[in-house]
């Protein structure tokens, strides 16, 4: 049809793109083309490439849209989650929240947690404290952004259940708001355990390994294991009430106000209940104890010593309920007072002078590009005080949370729990800046480059 039709080659660059299929156009289709003909007839013979655009919206375009979107699902949940409540009679309405408390608060916790250890991530990529090998993982780690992106769909799928249950039940469908914090406990866990290569299936083996090596600590303790078992120390309310949780299910009383009846068999009296609170601190205790028997340092006894100390505290109190109301007013609340204070005192003093390194001032906020963050933190003897001062004051409110007999006022709880997460995000930056500072002292910089080389090279992931 046309003499001397142009031709252009298939793999032409300006066609394809990286990772795309190969472009073909067929000079006999221009015929169909209509006004198209002459606007081809037009590459007859001209050198210049042909590009092919397409639009693509602008970073900055889609992060406000995103935006927009996540507030209004916020605005929806929270307008259900309202109108729910105040269909329940004010008699129940109190009853109603708690139960609903008791279910979401442990993974509401958690994805803060989460939330914050990636706060403490980006700190440490900004600055001069290698995480990596403190840590001892190889450059296929999860980096802050990784880990933001998990906390931020933990953020959207736990309040939308949530807002389900509360919608549901308080429109009468009982069985089908009793299945919502149901399905997503068993989702939470298939998505830990899930053994194929998909969500960070390399990240995922390292956690559980590491809460196997805590549970079960008969091999040589890393510091993983003891800096994730002390993080879970500060999460006990979250296995408490995960326990109470689960006792629920199992026995079939998830969506139901009997109190007495389920309150009976799941409630506070259970012994289960200080099982769980000591649960993390044994371990800990165990981990002090292994470690002095490869190390034969006293430090060692005198950390288990530590940690030993918040036993009496939890056992006291849970004894509340199966002594005479006499008795834990003459006798057992003020020797519980008395665990509580050496408890609070005993770990201050050991955060302050073993676990952190206040001899100079901290490097974990001078950022390799200045920032209003990092000016507002550098070098501030301001930051010491307050680190100091909440860490003080936190550690003695640590003991509510501790205390099996104050645990009614799930507000108040849940209050008390997230503080003490902000409170161990704070002690992060400090304890591990001061393992860097012990790794760069006993090893000269260049064979930590070369260490660091190496592991470029590896083929494990070992993630965290």
């Amino acid at each position: 049809m046309f003499e001397n039709p142009a031709t252009i080659s298939s793999n032409s660059p300006h066609l394809r793109k990286s990772g795309s299929k190969s472009v073909f156009i067929d000079p006999g289709l221009n015929g169909h083309l209509g006004g198209g003909v002459s606007d081809m007839g037009d590459l007859k013979g001209s050198s210049s490439p042909l590009h092919i655009t397409t639009m693509v919206p602008s970073p900055i375009f889609l992060w406000r849209f995103k935006v927009i979107l996540f507030l209004f699902w916020a605005l929806c949940c929270c307008k259900i989650g309202w109108d729910s409540v105040m269909r329940m009679s004010i008699d129940l309405r109190d009853l109603f929240l708690y139960e609903a408390f008791l279910y979401y608060n442990p993974l509401l916790l958690v994805t803060m947690m989460v939330w914050l250890w990636g706060v403490n991530l980006w700190v440490f990529s900004q600055g001069s404290v290698n995480y990596a090998k403190v840590f001892d993982l190889d450059h296929n780690h999860l980096t802050h952004r990784e880990m933001w992106k998990c906390s931020m769909w933990m953020t959207i799928i736990v309040p939308t259940s949530m807002t389900a249950y509360l919608y549901l039940y308080s429109h009468g469908e009982v069985s089908l708001a009793a299945s919502q914090p149901v399905l997503l406990y068993i989702a939470f866990a298939l998505v830990l355990i899930f053994p194929f290569d998909i969500f960070y299936l390399s990240s995922r083996y390292f956690l559980l390994r590491t809460l196997w090596r805590i549970a079960f600590p008969l091999q040589p303790i890393t510091f993983p294991d003891f800096f994730l078992a002390d993080i879970l120390t500060s999460m006990v309310k979250v296995f408490s009430d995960l326990e109470r949780s689960v006792c629920r299910m199992v026995h079939k009383q998830v969506a139901t106000i009997a109190w007495f009846e389920a309150d009976a068999v799941c409630g506070s009296h259970q012994i289960a209940i200080p099982l769980v609170l000591v649960f993390p601190y044994i371990c800990r205790l165990l981990q002090c104890l292994r470690q002095y028997k490869d190390t034969k340092e006293k430090s060692s006894l005198l950390n288990a010593l530590k940690y030993s100390t918040a036993v009496p505290v939890i056992f006291l109190s849970a004894l509340k309920y199966h002594v005479m109301p006499e008795s834990w007013t003459s006798f057992y609340r003020p020797l519980w007072l008395f665990s509580s204070v050496i408890n609070s005192l005993y770990s201050f003093y050991w955060d302050v002078t073993r676990d952190w390194d206040l001899s100079g001032f901290t490097k974990i906020f001078k950022f390799s590009r200045p920032s209003a963050i990092s000016n507002l933190l550098y070098g501030r003897q301001w930051v010491y005080f307050w680190v100091i001062g909440s860490n003080l004051v936190l550690r003695c409110a640590w003991t509510y949370k501790l205390s099996a007999h104050l645990r009614h006022n799930y507000i108040t709880v849940f209050t008390m729990t997230a503080m003490e997460m902000l409170r161990r995000f704070q002690w992060v930056f400090f304890r591990v800046e001061n393992e860097w500072n012990k790794i760069t002292k006993s090893h000269p910089m260049g064979e930590i480059s070369l260490e660091e080389d190496k592991l470029l090279g590896s083929t494990t992931p070992h993630d965290v």
